[in-house]
């Protein structure tokens, strides 16, 4: 049973194909370039790499504007060099989840071509129409201040189409079951390939029925039991990784009440509640969150990140919290998004070396499955005079050399960080490695830790109280193993006691740094924090 639940204690890698290593030196990355960086993914200790589109596209949308949803795009590589990549990932023990995009297809995709051909045509239905312009058509924008509407007139067939993001992203029709047996058949084509399961794009989009006008549209869960089923028929162990950035009460239904519907999903509401908490120092909302995302199916996991390849939304924040992380986080214009997020890299936002350490901590200790983004081990900045999201789309910094070792050409898809403090002259791979001290060795080690506490991923899990409003403690207990973690969102160092009765034990061996605390004469522990402190502590009948 524990091997088809792999995911509750795996560690996910993210990266993007044209952005992590050029093999063929055109400038963009593609699989060889990959395939060449898999013994470096491997001795990070990572065991899954999720890989964001790489079909055939565009490209107006990174890749996520798919014109053909069976093959690799050109600039990638041919499908030949994903079966290599995929042979070798195997060989080293690595699993592999892609995208999953199929929300919305390109203008470009055959399909729509022939959708908007004629009324009467065969895929006019695969898409979301109206004859009229819809009241409605400039709103609900994924996009705001730069998407201007969802209904677009096509001029050719004389009518408006439906799309949540970009205009040149029109909404495939999931209400029409050819359209979900296409779908099957896209994820049977990748699993039959070697794929360990999908990270699903937009979740809540592929599921809404969207109708032109002022109705609240129709959200067929159903379909995600489909999906599930299909996956589980052609590959046990697979799983979906489900994007959906809803509240609390809504993640039922995407779980499933029974279980049946995706398996993991990204917990972005206690992800914001964790930059509120880094702003401030409060922890309260914080534990508000975790504990009203705490009661899922078993099987059923949260999966936690801290920064991603989109900006860092905080739409569930009230405006007053919003505030607040904008004031320490994101406080110039340019470093904000949509109105509701920043467009920032981990390592900058924060700022030092102290409070990065306490962030990820946190994350690999939070009840679910940690997710990094390539770069963030080993601190990447950002670009902000790149347009949107492409800040914190930079390629990946090898070494010193030319173009950061990421390619031999004169251009590049994006250019790489070369001033400054997070400069790849200064922040890279090859040096980290040398380095004992290095963020890149700190989070090997804290990977390792990760893969060693099972309790986390698999265990039951309470919050203890610090009686410190900047203090958080979780408690885990799995079979006879458990846990404990603190983590200090204060700039200043205190002290926290707690019983041997609480914890179960006189002694208390720190798994971070191997060494124990004994209960005193009056059957205390007590553990020091410093400023963003953090520490790991189990009782040792459970070693």
């Amino acid at each position: 049973m524990l091997e088809l639940l792999w995911y509750k204690n795996a560690v996910i890698y993210s990266l993007d194909l044209e952005t992590f290593r050029d093999g063929n030196g055109d400038g963009t990355g593609d699989f060889d370039g990959l395939f060449n960086k898999l013994d470096y993914l491997h001795a990070l200790g990572v065991d899954t790499i999720w890989l964001a589109p790489f079909q055939i596209t565009p490209n107006k949308d990174n890749g996520y504007d798919i014109a053909d949803f069976y093959g690799v795009d050109p600039r990638h590589g041919s499908s030949g060099d994903f079966v290599n990549f995929m042979h070798k990932a195997n060989q080293l023990g690595l699993r592999v989840i892609i995208d999953l995009v199929v929300n919305h297809t390109s203008d470009q995709h055959p399909w729509f071509i022939e959708s908007r051909s004629s009324k009467d045509n065969p895929k006019r239905n695969w898409y979301v129409w109206s004859d009229e312009k819809p009241s409605d058509w400039d709103e609900g924008m994924v996009f705001p201040g730069v998407q201007k509407a969802t209904w677009t007139l096509d001029k050719k067939s004389k009518s408006y189409y439906f799309h949540r993001f970009y205009d040149f992203m029109p909404d495939l029709n999931t209400d029409n079951p050819e359209v979900r047996e296409e779908i099957t058949r896209i994820m049977g084509y990748w699993l039959q390939l070697g794929v360990s399961g999908f990270r699903m794009d937009a979740v809540p989009f592929v599921l809404e029925s969207p109708a032109p006008g002022d109705q609240e549209p129709v959200m067929h869960f159903e379909y995600l039991k489909e999906m599930r089923a299909f996956l589980q028929w052609r590959k046990g162990d697979a799983v979906l990784l489900g994007e959906a950035n809803v509240l609390p009460e809504e993640s039922k239904n995407y779980f499933g009440e029974d279980g049946e519907g995706i398996h993991l999903m990204f917990n972005f509401f206690v992800n914001q509640y964790t930059f509120y908490a880094l702003a401030t120092a409060d922890i309260k909302p914080l534990i508000e969150a975790l504990l009203a995302t705490k009661e899922i199916f078993p099987k059923s996991q949260w999966a936690y990140f801290l920064r991603n390849h989109d900006e860092l939304d905080l739409g569930r924040l009230t405006d007053e919290q919003r505030q607040k992380v904008f004031e320490r986080f994101g406080p110039e214009e340019q470093m904000q998004l949509y109105q509701r997020g920043i467009r920032r890299r981990l390592a900058p936002m924060l700022g030092n070396r102290q409070q990065l350490e306490l962030a990820y901590s946190l994350m690999f200790a939070l009840p679910g499955t940690p997710v990094i983004r390539y770069g963030d081990e080993i601190g990447m900045g950002d670009d902000l005079t790149l347009k949107e999201r492409d800040a914190v789309r930079t390629p990946m910094q090898w070494t010193r050399d030319k173009n950061a070792g990421f390619s031999k050409a004169d251009k590049l898809v994006h250019p790489v960080i070369g001033e400054g403090f997070y400069s790849y002259t200064h922040t890279n791979v090859e040096a980290q490695r040398r380095d004992q001290g290095s963020l890149l060795n700190w989070t090997t080690d804290l990977i390792r830790l990760r893969k060693e506490c099972p309790e986390i991923g698999l265990g039951d899990w309470q919050i203890l109280d610090t009686r410190f409003n900047s203090i958080l403690c979780m408690s885990y207990q799995w079979k006879e193993r458990k846990l404990f973690t603190w983590h200090n969102f204060s700039e200043k160092a205190q002290e926290v006691i707690i019983t041997a009765e609480e914890a179960g034990s006189t002694r208390l061996i720190d798994v971070f740094n191997n060494i124990e605390s004994v209960a005193d004469e009056k059957g205390n522990h007590t553990i020091l924090l410093e400023a963003y402190g953090y520490r790991w502590f189990r009782a040792p009948s459970s070693v």
